[in-house]
């Protein structure tokens, strides 16, 4: 079971930076450090934005839950 959750953990975290990094920049963060600053200012989210954060938000749910499985198993285990 450990093996599981330790899997999990390992390929949600690579899907939850893939995903945190498709997004679009929204402010004078790191985005527009390396030329994100030159955008067109569409108003509103696309359903491709809506699908994406939902996805982030999916992604992040399942690792917190390994995270949490992961540490509940550790401590019964020591």
């Amino acid at each position: 079971m450990q093996l599981a959750l330790q899997i999990v953990l390992i390929v949600s975290s690579i899907l939850l930076v893939l995903l945190i990094l498709l997004h679009r920049g929204r402010g004078g963060g790191l985005s527009s450090l390396f030329g994100g600053g030159v955008q067109s200012s569409l108003s509103g989210s696309s359903v491709v934005e809506k699908n994406l954060d939902r996805m982030t938000l999916f992604v992040a749910a399942i690792w917190v839950i390994a995270i949490i499985g992961t540490g509940l198993l550790l401590k019964v285990g020591a």
